[in-house]
């Protein structure tokens, strides 16, 4: 699953506040400048304290909207639920041994003893070593104050010895199975990013001077962008992550120009305009998720891995998937493979004549595209003679934390409410995601926008994150079972219109890429994956996580990779023994891709072949919001 998952580096940088009618000054009054940042305008403040209680009703009435009208789709419940009955089988097991659980109570118990004894020292004047040393990449305590000040390095330290000691206890928890272990380490982290003092106002050093300094106009402005979100969010908040305003599609992002040449119910097939005259024979078919839109892989000119592979003399096309309603309903796997992947190898036959093409699949595309190589393999189709998978599963052994939210019960349920729809909203798997990074994707906004009250500034990467998409209940319901629960796909198990799927029997070039930091399709995953391809497999491995390890532009790269030999043995062993190179990978790609095919024809053009023109990329499918 394709999200962003965010690292540091794919977060948009701290935005100036936005401007939300403020109440005029006294023009005979003081200054901001001339205000003691420690001492607020007395009566701006009461004013704005009046203007935060109403702002706090539209917040509490656009929470209550729709559990008024039956509308409500929160599985909050269900969260807390599950979240409780893990960590309590953390307590059960750890209680079922008193000299251990005494041994950690006392080791908790000394590390804040010391920390009150640092803390007296300093308040004499003394200067004396942290408990906890600052961790400069740590940005929640960039503040000088979480230093420089007792109170407040206090409240930092006391929450990192909390955190880390019960990061500590899961991680030595003995009796519970991989799984238990896993989703109470998520649990966790959800838990100890939510109660971070840098996420509250009166704990905070810097939300505290810049409360002062505006007399409370950021937490006004705050509290109306939060019922603005969770409006938008239809009594969830939908956390603001860029100012998507000011992105257009076809213009800021997703403008590489290319026309829209094929369309049915569930796609739109680009075929991009060359700029080479002379451009490989073998054309290449990418298929992004439709868990979100393909436009990551144009985001824009600097970044735009699809505008790069056209510089190549590659002819591309990307098929854009519909963002389906009810009417999508009973769209499964089979229907995802005919009418998207054999559809647009049909239609790149009719626009270019070849019947040969390259294959790429990103994410969950990249394992739809498995299965339809397996089924292919099983039915004698050789359309696709080499294939391209980024950062895709096929084995679901080692999944990550997306596995979390995936056991029979749940799936039950969530099969029931796509029953009632017809689809997945698209903000419930957002959610999903950002949970994945909650400090850095959740918590970091939620001070920015709601407590700072800044707008975020225009980001393509988080806007792209932000344009989720739905999923049709059929198709959902089959990949989370088959794939996430059953791993049928990997046992040999997976049937697709009667005819079983084994990856064995897919002989054709594979060039196989990870992402060493991916926390939504883990390196180790994808590598034990790849071992169970018949043919030829190169594993490379990338810098950095799920989104930046894909899009790291090859003329100004951000990260390495790694080669190695093919998949065999162990992933570890394989790390151990890889090759370290500077740059993009998709040097190394491009390079593996000319050796597939390296015969060069003229250049084609949108509409030169028998398929009709039928309007400019990005497409309509693409502009749909959830």
């Amino acid at each position: 699953m394709t999200r962003k998952t965010g690292k540091a580096e794919e977060i948009a940088p701290q935005a100036q506040p936005i401007a939300l009618k403020p109440e005029p000054r006294n023009p005979n009054g003081p200054n901001a400048e001339e205000i003691n940042p420690k001492l607020p305008d007395m009566e701006a403040l009461s004013t704005n304290m009046a203007r935060l209680i109403g702002e706090g009703g539209k917040v509490l009435s656009a929470y209550l909207k729709p559990i008024e009208s039956g509308k409500t789709n929160s599985d909050m419940a269900e969260h807390v639920s599950d979240a409780v009955k893990t960590l309590g089988r953390v307590a059960e097991c750890w209680l079922s041994d008193p000299q251990k659980t005494l041994e950690a109570q006392s080791a908790l118990s000394q590390q804040f003893i010391s920390l009150w004894s640092q803390t007296l020292h300093r308040l004499q004047g003394e200067t004396v070593a942290p408990v906890v040393p600052l961790d400069k990449s740590d940005k929640r305590f960039a503040d000088p104050e979480w230093q420089t000040n007792p109170y407040f390095d206090f409240l930092r330290q006391a929450y990192l010895i909390g955190t880390n000691w019960a990061n500590d206890i899961v991680a030595k928890t003995q009796g519970l199975d991989p799984f238990e272990k896993q989703k109470a380490e998520f649990y966790l982290r959800q838990i100890s990013g939510a109660i971070s003092p840098s996420n509250f106002l009166a704990t905070n050093p810097e939300l505290l001077r810049e409360t002062f300094v505006q007399n409370g106009e950021n937490l006004v402005r705050g509290l109306h962008m939060l019922a603005e979100d969770i409006e938008a969010g239809k009594g969830q908040v939908k956390i603001r992550q860029s100012d998507s305003s000011k992105l257009v599609l076809g213009v800021d992002m997703a403008n590489t120009p290319g026309k829209v040449v094929f369309r049915n119910d569930l796609i739109e097939l680009i075929q991009y305009t060359p700029t080479t005259e002379q451009v490989y024979r073998r054309p290449l078919l990418i298929l992004p998720p439709w868990i979100n839109k393909f436009y990551v892989l144009d985001l824009n000119r600097e970044k735009s891995f699809i505008r790069w592979c056209v510089a190549q003399g590659l002819t591309v096309f990307v098929v854009s998937w519909v963002n389906p309603d009810e009417r999508h309903a009973d769209k499964d796997f089979e229907a995802y493979m005919e009418e998207g992947i054999f559809a647009a190898l049909s239609a790149i036959e009719q626009a270019t004549g070849e019947r040969h093409v390259s294959a790429m699949g990103y994410c969950v595309g990249g394992t739809l595209l498995a299965v339809t190589l397996a089924y292919m393999a099983a039915t004698n189709d050789d359309r696709i003679q080499n294939a391209t998978f980024l950062t895709t599963q096929v084995d679901f052994t080692d999944a990550g934390d997306l596995k979390v939210f995936v056991d029979a019960e749940r799936i039950k349920n969530l099969e029931e409410k796509m029953h009632e729809t017809g689809y997945l909203e698209g903000a419930r798997m957002a959610a999903a995601f950002n949970m994945l990074r909650p400090s850095e994707l959740i918590w970091s906004y939620v001070v920015n926008n709601y407590l700072k009250g800044k707008e975020p500034m225009p980001f393509d990467l988080l806007s792209w994150n932000s344009d989720s998409t739905r999923m049709p209940a059929a198709n959902h319901a089959f990949y989370l079972r088959h794939c996430y629960l059953q791993n049928d796909l990997s046992q040999g198990r997976m049937q697709i219109g009667n005819v079983t799927l084994d990856l064995h029997k897919v002989k054709i070039p594979i060039y196989e890429l990870a992402a060493k930091e991916d926390h939504i399709a883990p390196a180790r995953s994808v590598f034990t994956g790849a071992k169970l391809f018949g043919g030829d497999v190169r594993y490379v491995l990338s810098g950095s996580g799920h989104i930046a390890g894909v899009v790291n532009p090859a003329d100004k790269p951000k990260y390495q990779y790694w080669t190695g030999g093919k998949p065999d043995g162990t992933f570890d062993a394989w790390v151990t023994s890889a090759t370290e190179h500077p740059g993009s990978w998709w040097l190394d790609w491009i390079d593996w891709m000319k050796q597939q095919a390296p015969e060069q024809v003229q250049a084609r053009q949108p509409g030169q072949g028998k398929l009709t023109v039928l309007g400019d990329a990005p497409g309509e499918y693409v502009k749909v919001k959830a």
